[in-house]
């Protein structure tokens, strides 16, 4: 097709050529004689030759010219709204119509540049997005504790209290003192995961025990509002991170706890189906709203807008779940109503030894 388009672009400059050189010759051929003198055949063609490349050389010239700005015009736009995204800019619009004409829209390149810086700012956008959201939580997860312990710190310093109200202020310093310690904890944790630098271990292991162990710390809390917890755990061995998976059934089953009320149900279920192995843990608890789900597994995000400090928590410990879940070549789904409870289920497949990819044919 090439090789096609350069023969008739080569016979049309020819032609081009010819009438060119062929107009000049008769031309010449008139003024001479008109004028009434003889020219030398030689000198006559070769005087047409350069007068039908000149003129050939200039009509080419001042198309080139008209084509020409149109084309700086869009790279000057391109090289300008480049300049805006570094400044820090990212609504930026390119006018298609700098475009050069004669193109097809899919396989116009200068289209393709312009959708690419498009795409390109509309990514960094999301990302300054998430980077201001992100310092803003951070900032307002830091600021919440630090004013308490400023406050109470301010009111050790009173004469008049008594020794229950010192001990009193002590621990709330304390417990704010573990959650500053808490949100420190869980943003390295995130970040590590996120940047995949933690080392996954995996190994062969019993879950329901691992799972056992994790009720059996958290029994007091449970206790403490009389809940009825019905445990059902098949005996599975799963390949996985042990660390990293306690984190995941001490976040799931704690937040149960914390979000169930008072006499109240907690089901916990391990099995093994033909794919993986399967964690749930439903509860009759406060449920949650189709809005506030689809944004559960974000950094920060509390769907209890009315979570104080009692509850604790700083909307980290989800986004830790899903992180590991995705790092086993799990999911993690969601099954919830308002005043209904919730339900967690995790899935996890069957790994191969060295835990990259799901094993096949298991």
């Amino acid at each position: 097709m090439r090789v096609i388009k350069i023969f008739f672009f080569m016979a049309a400059v020819l032609t081009v050529l010819s009438i060119f050189w062929t107009f000049f010759y008769f031309v010449i051929g008139l003024v001479a004689e008109i004028g009434s003198f003889s020219l030398n055949p030689l000198a006559h063609h070769i005087i047409s030759s350069i007068l039908g490349i000149f003129l050939f050389a200039v009509i080419g010239d001042l198309i080139s010219h008209l084509h020409k700005p149109k084309r700086l015009n869009y790279f000057q736009a391109i090289i300008q709204a480049l300049r805006q995204i570094a400044k820090g800019n990212f609504e930026i619009e390119l006018d298609a119509s700098l475009t050069p004409p004669g193109l097809n829209v899919k396989s116009n390149p200068f289209i393709q540049l312009a959708d690419s810086v498009h795409y390109m700012a509309k990514e960094l956008s999301q990302i300054e997005r998430v980077r201001q959201e992100f310092i803003s939580n951070v900032s307002h997860e830091i600021q919440s504790p630090l004013t308490s312990i400023k406050g109470f710190a301010k009111a050790l310093e009173s004469d008049g209290l008594s020794d229950e109200e010192r001990r009193h202020y002590i621990r709330i310093i304390e417990s704010e003192s573990d959650r500053l310690s808490k949100l420190s904890d869980n943003l390295l944790k995130l970040t590590v995961l996120e940047n995949n630098r933690h080392p996954i271990r995996f190994e062969a292991y019993r879950a329901d025990r691992q799972i056992r162990q994790v009720l059996l710390t958290l029994e007091p809390q449970w206790n403490r509002k009389k809940l009825d917890m019905r445990i059902k755990l098949e005996a599975v061995t799963l390949i996985a991170d042990q660390e990293l998976m306690n984190q995941v059934w001490m976040n799931l089953i704690q937040n149960s706890i914390k979000f169930t009320p008072e006499q109240g149900r907690i089901t916990i279920r391990l099995f093994r189906q033909k794919n993986g192995t399967v964690f749930q843990v439903s509860d009759t608890g406060i449920g949650i709203r189709e809005e506030d789900r689809i944004h559960l597994f974000e950094r920060f995000y509390k769907a209890d807008k009315s979570r104080n400090r009692t509850n604790g928590g700083n909307g980290l410990g989800l986004s830790i779940v899903k992180k590991i879940v995705d790092v086993h070549h799990g999911s993690i789904r969601i099954a919830s109503e308002p005043g209904q409870g919730t339900q967690f289920t995790v899935s996890l497949p069957v790994l191969s030894e060295s835990g990259n990819e799901p094993a096949i044919g298991k």
